[in-house]
């Protein structure tokens, strides 16, 4: 079997897994479809981590896994072993998602190996992941399963949406790192550990996260905050960037903007901080068993994020502008991009 077949092969999978997973009778019928765009376009750079999509879905709320009768049987010891997703009392859903990652060096316009600058490299996936919730806690394991290499074509991505563009050509994809499959086991707890005003009227609230990743494509833990201010705050658990597990849009309760009818409004700014300790990024790193390019990364990252986000009705759209501080030794400078996420709740 050919390794690009892969990637395909998973989304199968986890589509079938998906449509075994209906929500239990009773169970509340609302599930949350998830659009991520980011590209440093916004800040009028093309370099670095250039470009991400994604999309997620996550179902409507599940009785607990091991009695909703609606996975797999085969599923089910597996599922019983994770840890954090099992206990009862508490919303349980499943997420799937499928997504790409492209990275550059700064100077696109040479064909030739650039020694002391970041590896061209793509990475596209598909994931699988649990979530156990209530309106304090949400508890994330993913799975993501994938390719970095020429098999993620974002080679072919970039040069299709640049011509489309009339921008410059990426001209040195020939050094890109070379095919590998990617498995990455993620976990993450987020907390909303503070709340003030209403569900009705202006409020503040802040969730802070932990958690890593472990795979050869990442391995990292990482911690953080954010903190929104507005107008009929969500019950749900943010607006993430694209990472592993950190899907956050989905609403919690039935005090959720998005379930209230007609009246369905809200607005608030909001602020985040994710740090990370990285043990391993294949993007900096380059291939596993394979010689390829790479550069010595640095062990300490930080992305840093402001913005806003918006609720009409069962929408739910929110843009950050992100900078993100050096990732390697030798880099010129911290990047920035923006982040856009459009989500439909019904």
């Amino acid at each position: 079997m050919k390794l690009r077949k892969l990637p395909f092969l998973c989304a199968i999978f986890c589509t079938a897994a998906f449509l075994e997973a209906m929500p239990a009778l009773g169970a509340k019928n609302i599930g949350t479809l998830s659009f991520y765009f980011e590209n440093d376009c916004f800040a009028r750079t093309d370099r670095y981590y250039t470009n991400g999509v994604k999309v997620s879905w996550i179902s409507p709320d599940l009785t607990a896994y091991r009695q909703s009768g609606k996975l797999p049987a085969w599923s089910l010891p597996l599922i019983r072993r994770l840890p954090f997703i099992n206990k009862s009392g508490l919303q349980h859903n499943i997420g799937l998602c499928m997504g790409q990652n492209m990275y550059t060096p700064r100077e696109i316009s040479r064909q030739d190996l650039i020694e002391n600058d970041r590896p061209y490299a793509g990475w596209g996936y598909v994931g699988v992941g649990f979530h156990s919730k209530n309106e304090r806690r949400l508890d994330s394991i993913e799975i993501q399963i994938g390719m970095v290499g020429p098999a993620s074509f974002a080679e072919q991505t970039q040069k299709f949406v640049h011509k489309l563009g009339g921008w410059q050509q990426p001209n040195g994809w020939d050094n890109q790192i070379k095919n590998e499959p990617g498995l990455v086991f993620v976990y993450e707890r987020k907390w909303r550990f503070f709340r003030a005003g209403a569900f009705e009227g202006l409020g503040f609230d802040a969730i802070s996260h932990l958690g890593g990743a472990l795979g050869n494509v990442y391995t990292f833990a990482n911690t953080g905050i954010e903190a929104r201010l507005g107008w009929r705050i969500p019950s749900d658990f943010g607006a993430s960037l694209i990472r592993p597990a950190g899907d956050a849009s989905a609403p919690v309760s039935a005090k959720d903007p998005r379930l209230s009818g007609n009246q369905g409004f809200s607005i608030n700014l909001f602020g985040s901080i994710d740090a990370r300790a990285v043990g391993r990024n294949i993007f900096l790193d380059g291939n596993t068993f394979r010689e390829s390019h790479s550069v010595d990364k640095k062990y300490f990252v930080a992305d840093l994020a402001a913005g806003v986000s918006l609720i009409i009705h069962r929408f739910k759209i929110s843009f950050a502008r992100v900078m993100r501080t050096k990732e390697f030794k030798g880099q010129e400078d911290s990047q920035s991009f923006g982040s856009i996420t459009l989500s439909l709740s019904w």
